[in-house]
């Protein structure tokens, strides 16, 4: 159950700094990358870790 709180807890952390990044990122270019774009993939992912805890969760009560 610890693995999937971990799992839950980095997820979530990644999708609110993608959501910071995303919000508040628009008028800003670093270099090669765009903050905002970068935001977007990281709610993405922080999304589908949080999914993947949520499947860990459910599969250790079955």
């Amino acid at each position: 159950m610890a693995s999937a709180r971990k799992t839950l807890l980095t997820g979530s952390l990644t999708f609110v700094a993608g959501l910071a990044l995303w919000l508040f990122g628009l008028d800003e270019e670093i270099f090669i990358v765009t903050p905002s774009k970068v935001g977007v993939v990281l709610m993405v992912l922080g999304g589908l870790e949080i999914l993947y805890g949520v499947l860990k969760t459910v599969r250790d009560d079955a």
